[in-house]
């Protein structure tokens, strides 16, 4: 069986909100106040850390110990308001349900703590429509290693002939390194950069994605 791996954040939701309100918990303990904004989703969407950096960098008081001691604190402000501003990306279960009617299997493969990542697909109430869901603690490596991105599919019933549908140039990097074909999601606060990273293909509406996948796992060029 084939698959298609969907990556989480920035892809399949735009959790950028709930990110953002935990980086500024950790600021405002600082005595720093809100220091991100809307304007920093996609930093948002690469990460606490990414986060934190930013932040630190944006009011002078950068320090790898800083970030070090913060990214626990704000994993705990996450985790206690995890889906307050999360949602869906317009038609993203539709094309979920529609790949797996055409008989390939579904997954996730995020960089994400899988703690976190199940607690907010279940918020969502969308967990059960995908079959495996590897995080970044999952295995003792995480993407841009292909290992998880061959686990996700693995567990979900399919082999490692995988599509992986994410929106960064770690998915980009992942999917090279297993030697399968990437889609990059244009709709998400870095939508702009996707196309210089040369994926196999662009999506700009997840009504387009079966189709697409289906053509790329038959091995057939993009459009």
């Amino acid at each position: 069986m084939t698959s298609v791996i969907f990556d989480l954040d920035g892809t399949l939701a735009d959790t950028s909100g709930d990110l953002l309100a935990a980086a500024n918990v950790c600021f405002r303990d600082m005595g720093a106040g809100d220091v991100l904004t809307v304007a920093d989703a996609g930093a948002a969407l690469r990460g606490g850390r990414a986060m934190l950096t930013l932040g630190l960098h944006r009011i002078g008081r950068f320090d790898e110990a800083l970030v070090t001691k913060y990214y626990p604190v704000l994993l705990e402000a996450y985790d206690g308001a995890i889906d307050h501003h999360t949602v869906m990306y317009p038609g993203a279960m539709e094309a979920v349900a529609a790949i797996k009617a055409d008989g390939i299997a579904v997954g996730i493969c995020t960089n994400k703590p899988a703690g976190l990542a199940e607690k907010l697909l279940q918020s969502l109430g969308v967990r059960d429509a995908f079959a495996s869901m590897v995080g970044a603690d999952t295995l003792a490596v995480r993407k841009p290693d292909p290992a998880p991105l061959f686990a996700a599919a693995r567990q979900a019933g399919g082999s490692d002939h995988c599509i992986l549908i994410g929106d960064s140039d770690t998915d980009r990097n992942t999917a090279r390194a297993a030697g399968v074909p990437s889609v990059l999601v244009t709709f998400g606060p870095s939508g702009e950069d996707m196309a210089a990273l040369n994926p196999e293909a662009l999506l700009n509406d997840y009504a387009d994605l079966p189709a697409l996948a289906r053509q790329l796992l038959r091995g057939e060029a993009a459009a």
